[in-house]
């Protein structure tokens, strides 16, 4: 070591800075794996996505370029534009009973627990744990909790003398969507709950200290108070929902399979486009329509994230 030390000592300066900088530079060559893994399962699907969305297929093959014919299919051709806006409303009304269900919920849960209740250690984490649970797992057990012969749920319905209640709640067209929804607003409910908890507790205490001391009661500082001030994690909240339910696959596929029954009832542009690219009854067997659709649905979740971006921003600006 001590001979180490004169030679370093000996060294220029200019060689021991270089040396110095090569050490900091080579910190970032930690990055590299994490970055090929992104670019492998991230930018190059993308990248081929919109690629072969110009091109037809056979099978799997690659065939001759046909520019904007396959979106031309998919919005001008039976069966495609009538499947494509029959999903897209789904995903829509995906959307708008996240946000009843979940949102809302979350909200409640997250101003009782920053208020000063006994144990409320215990109950954010009880509500965050079906949160650790995969999703298919989720959709899985649900499946049997639902079932109309032997599920728990009518089971415990018919017990309690609610008979006329149970029904096969994933095996109807009028409930299966909405119950899907549910499914997936329970699951999300702890996630939901943290970011808005993390909202209010960002909120000053002396705020609400000077509020009470002009007279303003609970609900005029919630709605004065309270939720202008936590508008940021409404927003990242809001687009993070909206993200999830126009890209959401794992949990329908897991509880009603690719065909979203009963008869397409439950069906999303998610589950849509894996039927077009991997073939089905109804969609065919192309995986450059697929590619389309999944170009498209790119675009507008996109172009929809950046306007919802925008607009709370200019709210968050306006107060």
């Amino acid at each position: 070591m001590a001979v180490l030390q004169k030679e370093t000592e000996k060294a220029p300066a200019t060689v021991r800075k270089k040396r110095i900088i090569w050490k900091k530079q080579l910190v970032h060559l930690f990055l590299l794996p994490a970055l090929v893994l992104f670019i492998w399962f991230q930018v190059y699907p993308i990248l081929s996505a919109f690629l072969n969305s110009f091109y037809s297929f056979q099978g799997m093959r690659r065939g001759e370029f046909v520019g904007l014919e396959n979106f031309v299919r998919l919005f001008t051709e039976s069966p495609f534009k009538e499947t494509f806006t029959r999903a897209f409303g789904h995903n829509v009304i995906f959307f708008i009973g996240t946000v009843i269900f979940k949102m809302i919920a979350a909200f409640l849960l997250a101003l009782l627990i920053n208020s000063k209740i006994r144990g409320k250690e215990f109950f954010k984490t009880v509500i965050f744990l079906p949160k650790l649970l995969s999703v298919i797992v989720v959709g899985f057990l649900f499946s049997l909790i639902l079932n109309p012969t032997y599920g728990a749920l009518n089971t415990v319905l018919r017990f309690i003398g609610l008979e006329e209640w149970a029904r096969p709640w994933l095996g109807s067209p009028d409930t299966a969507l909405y119950t899907i929804i549910l499914v997936n607003s329970w699951y999300g409910l702890g996630f939901a709950m943290l970011i808005f908890l993390a909202g209010l507790q960002a909120i000053p205490q002396e705020i609400y200290d000077a509020a009470k001391m002009d007279g303003a009661s609970g609900l005029t500082m919630l709605l004065k108070i309270t939720v202008p001030l936590a508008m940021p994690s409404i927003m990242v909240m809001t687009i993070l929902t909206f993200i999830g339910a126009f890209e959401t696959f794992e949990l329908i596929f897991a509880m009603q399979g690719s065909q979203a029954g009963p008869y397409f009832s439950t069906d999303v542009l998610a589950t849509y486009f894996y039927r077009l690219a991997f073939g089905s009854v109804d969609g065919g067997e192309s995986i450059g329509l697929g590619s389309a659709l999944a170009v498209v649905l790119f675009l507008m979740i996109s172009s929809a994230t950046a306007v919802l971006l925008f607009f709370f921003k200019r709210k968050e600006f306006e107060q």
